[in-house]
C-alpha cells in the first residue's frame, strides 16, 4: 500500500526546523495552543504527547534532546517535538516545562491513507520498482542487498556502474544515497528512488552517460524497511521513528541515527529505550546501521555519501555531535564549499548540523570520522510542521525530485576528488544556476 503523506523530520538529531537562521536573543512568542495540523495523522495514542518550550537558546535545546525529547520545530526562542512523560519529568528536573503540552491524536488527528495508486513506496513496491529497474538498464543497473532489517527484510540498492555488478569490486570513485533511516520519513525514500530512475531514463545524455560510464554510484532508498512498514500498518499513520528492536523495558525500536560508532553515547542521543531518540544499548547494536557500516567497509572507493531525511530544508555537514568544526582545514572548506553551492541549486539553508543542538552516534559523523567520507543530511520539504511536516502529501514529490536532481549529480560529478569544490563550481553547478 502506498502513502500519501510523509513524514519525518529527523537529520542528524532527530533534526529541527527553523523557518531562517536562529537569533538566540530573540524573543521567544507567547505560547499559543496548537491548531491541529491539516494533512498529519496519528494512530493512536501510546503516550508519546507533543510539547513546545519556551528555549532562549541552543543550550537550554541541548538540555532537551538530553532529556531524551525528539525536536522537531525549533524557531527563535521556541522549540517543539515529541515526548514521553518520563522525558518531560527529567526535562522538569532541569527547569524545563512545556508552555504547551497536548496529545498526539489531538495535535495530529486522523487520517487514512490514500488507495494503492498513490506515489509513496511500501517495501514491496520498492523491490519491484528497483528490480524493474535493473531489468530495464542491465547495462548499468544492478540490485544488491546490504544486510537484514530487524524483522530479516533484504536492505535494497541500486547500484549503477557501466562494468561492475553486484558486489563486485570497482575502482571508480564512488557515491552513496540513503534514505528512511527514520521510519517516518517517506519522502526520502522517493527522493533517492527517482533519482536512480532520473539516470536511468537520461542515462543517453552526454552529461550522465559520463558519469555513469566512470563512477560507481549506489542508492539505499529505505535503510529502515521495518519501521516503514509499521508506520503506515493498519491504514493510520503512527508516527515512528526508529526501527523495531524488542526493547528490554518492553518498549519498541532503536533511533538508527544515533547508533553509529563515532561518539555515540555523547550528548543528544537518549540512553532510554522509550524515547524517539534511543541511541541503543551500544554502537552498532542494530542490523541496518550494521549493514551499513559494512557496506562502506567493502567499498574502500566510497569518497561521498548523501543521506536524506525530513524535514526543514537544510544542508548539513560535520560535526553533528560536537559544536567544533572538523580539524582539517582544506577538508573543512570543501563541506563548506560543497554545501553552499547545493544551496544555491536547491534554496536549501547550509550549516554545521550542530548548529540546531548536538546529537551523537549520527551517520555522517561516523562516514566522515571514520572514513573520511565527505557526507552530506538533507532534511528535504516542507519547512515546517504547519506547511505538512512529516506528511506533506502527494504534490511535493516531483518539485522536491526536481530540486534535488542537480546537487546529486553535482555530488556524483566531485566523488573523484571533492576538494575539488574548493577551486570554484564545477560544470554541474554552474549549469543549475
Amino acid at each position: 500500500m502506498r502513502i500519501l503523506a510523509i513524514l519525518a523530520l529527523c537529520s542528524v538529531a532527530a533534526r529541527a526546523l527553523p523557518d531562517a537562521r536562529f537569533d538566540d536573543s530573540a524573543k521567544a512568542p507567547a505560547p499559543v495552543a496548537s491548531p491541529k495540523a491539516p494533512a498529519s495523522a496519528i494512530s493512536e495514542d501510546d503516550g508519546r504527547v507533543w510539547a513546545e518550550f519556551e528555549t532562549p537558546g541552543k543550550a537550554e535545546r541541548n538540555a532537551l534532546v538530553d532529556a531524551g525529547i525528539s525536536l522537531e520545530e525549533i524557531k527563535p526562542g521556541r522549540a517543539a517535538g515529541f515526548a514521553t512523560p518520563k522525558a518531560l519529568a527529567r526535562a522538569a528536573a532541569k527547569g524545563l516545562k512545556p508552555a504547551v503540552k497536548v496529545s498526539l491524536r489531538a495535535r495530529f488527528g486522523k487520517l487514512d491513507f490514500p488507495d494503492k495508486d498513490s506515489i509513496y513506496h511500501n517495501y514491496k513496491e520498492l523491490e519491484a520498482d528497483l528490480r524493474g529497474l535493473a531489468a530495464r538498464a542491465p547495462d548499468v543497473a544492478s540490485v544488491l542487498s546490504i544486510g537484514k532489517s530487524t524483522q530479516g527484510k533484504d536492505i535494497l540498492a541500486i547500484r549503477l556502474n557501466k562494468g561492475a555488478r553486484g558486489t563486485q569490486a570497482s575502482a571508480k570513485p564512488g557515491i552513496v544515497f540513503l534514505g528512511t533511516h527514520h521510519a517516518r520519513e517517506h519522502l526520502s525514500t522517493e527522493v533517492p528512488l527517482l533519482i536512480a530512475k532520473h539516470l536511468v531514463d537520461n542515462r543517453a545524455q552526454p552529461e550522465i552517460a559520463r558519469l555513469l560510464e566512470t563512477r560507481d554510484v549506489y542508492f539505499v532508498p529505505m535503510v529502515n524497511p521495518d519501521g516503514v512498514e509499521y508506520d503506515i500498518e493498519g491504514g493510520r499513520y503512527h508516527m515512528h521513528r526508529k526501527n523495531m528492536a524488542k526493547n528490554a523495558d518492553g518498549s519498541t525500536g532503536v533511533d538508527l541515527n544515533r547508533n553509529y560508532s563515532w561518539g555515540w553515547g555523547g550528548g543528544g542521543a537518549s540512553p532510554h529505550p522509550d524515547d524517539d531518540t534511543y541511541r541503543g544499548p551500544s554502537a552498532f547494536s542494530e542490523p541496518e546501521s550494521r549493514a551499513v557500516r559494512d557496506f562502506v567497509e567493502a567499498r574502500p572507493n566510497l569518497k561521498v555519501m548523501l543521506s536524506y531525511h525530513t524535514f526543514s530544508e537544510l544542508i548539513l555537514y560535520p560535526w553533528g555531535g560536537s559544536d567544533e568544526p572538523i580539524p582539517d582545514a582544506k577538508a573543512r572548506a570543501a563541506f563548506i564549499a560543497m554545501a553552499g553551492e547545493m544551496s544555491k541549486m536547491t534554496g536549501y539553508t547550509p550549516q554545521q548540523s550542530s548548529d540546531l543542538y548536538i546529537a551523537t552516534g549520527d551517520t555522517c559523523d561516523w562516514a566522515w570520522g571514520a572514513k573520511g567520507i565527505y557526507a552530506f543530511t538533507f532534511e528535504l520539504t516542507p519547512k515546517s510542521m504547519w506547511d505538512g511536516g512529516f506528511y506533506p502529501g502527494a504534490g511535493v514529490v516531483q518539485r522536491v525530485l526536481q530540486a534535488n536532481i542537480r546537487p546529486a549529480l553535482y555530488l556524483i560529478d566531485l566523488a573523484d576528488d571533492p576538494q575539488r569544490s574548493i577551486k570554484g563550481p564545477s560544470a554541474f553547478a554552474a549549469a543549475a544556476r
